[in-house]
C-alpha cells in the first residue's frame, strides 16, 4: 500500500536526537489521521547506532550514496520515499513534529508547504548574529532567484512527491534546499507555495555538522550558478 506521506528525516550520527524525536513523530502523524511512512537516510558506513534505534521504533532505515554529503542523503531520500507527498526534517529536534499536523492541513491547497521562520507568527531561538545572516541569505536567494517566499532555506517542508521525483539534484551540501525549490519553481511557473508560521529550536544533543566558512561559500556559488549558468 503506498501511503500517503513519507517522513524523510537526513541523519549524521543522531541516534540520541532520534530516540526521542521518532516517538513524537508517530504521535504527529496519529493526530493528523493519514497513512505514511518515515525514512531516517544515515551515513554511508554507520556512525552510531541509529540503524538499531530505527529498528526499535518501527521506522525504515536506509544509508545514503554515494557519499556522506546532505545532498546525497536528501537524494537517497527522495529516491525511498514512496508516499505521494514528501515531507523533509531535520533529525536533531531543531524542526518539531508537533508542526506536522498544520502542514498536512495547509497541504490540500498547496503543493509545496513551508515551514517559515520569517513569515508574520514565526520564530527561531538562533542567535541575533545567526538570525541576521539567515535573513539576509534568504532574502538575497528570494529576491536573485525570483522565488516570492522569506524562508528559502529551512529544509522542513512539505512537497508534492511528483514535483521531486523528476528534479536532477546537483548540489552536494545544504544549498540542494535552495536548489530543489528554485528547479521546482523554475519547471512548475504554477506552483503554489504556501509558508505558515513556525518556532526554529537548537538541536537537542549533539554538534551542528555545518561549517560555517563552506555554508557562505557554496550557498553563494550555487546561487550564481542557478541564476547565470546551466544547471
Amino acid at each position: 500500500m503506498i501511503p500517503e506521506y513519507s517522513l524523510v528525516l537526513p541523519a549524521y550520527c543522531e541516534e540520541e536526537n532520534l530516540r526521542i524525536l521518532l516517538p513524537r513523530v508517530h504521535d504527529a502523524f496519529r493526530q493528523a489521521a493519514v497513512s505514511y511512512e518515515v525514512v531516517v537516510v544515515d551515513t554511508v558506513a554507520p556512525l552510531d547506532a541509529t540503524e538499531e534505534a530505527c529498528r526499535q521504533l518501527e521506522v525504515r532505515y536506509a544509508r545514503r550514496s554515494p557519499d556522506n554529503y546532505f545532498g546525497d542523503a536528501v537524494r537517497t531520500g527522495i529516491r525511498e520515499a514512496r508516499g505521494r507527498r514528501i515531507l523533509f526534517m531535520d533529525a536533531d529536534g531543531s524542526h518539531g513534529p508537533e508542526w506536522i499536523p498544520r502542514m498536512i492541513a495547509e497541504s490540500g491547497g498547496a503543493d509545496v508547504v513551508i515551514a517559515s521562520r520569517y513569515v508574520a507568527g514565526g520564530t527561531t531561538e538562533n542567535t541575533p548574529a545567526l538570525i541576521l545572516m539567515s535573513k539576509m541569505l534568504n532574502f538575497t536567494y528570494s529576491l536573485f532567484l525570483n522565488l516570492k517566499v522569506k524562508d528559502v532555506s529551512n529544509s522542513f517542508k512539505l512537497y508534492d512527491a511528483a514535483l521531486l521525483k523528476g528534479l536532477k539534484l546537483k548540489c552536494r551540501n545544504f544549498d540542494i534546499i535552495e536548489e530543489i525549490l528554485f528547479k521546482i519553481k523554475w519547471f512548475n511557473p504554477d506552483v503554489r507555495i504556501k509558508e505558515i508560521p513556525f518556532t526554529f529550536k537548537t538541536r537537542m544533543f549533539g554538534r551542528t555538522k555545518r561549517n560555517l566558512l563552506v555554508f557562505m561559500i557554496t550557498y553563494i556559488y550555487t546561487m550564481i550558478r542557478l541564476r547565470f549558468f546551466s544547471w
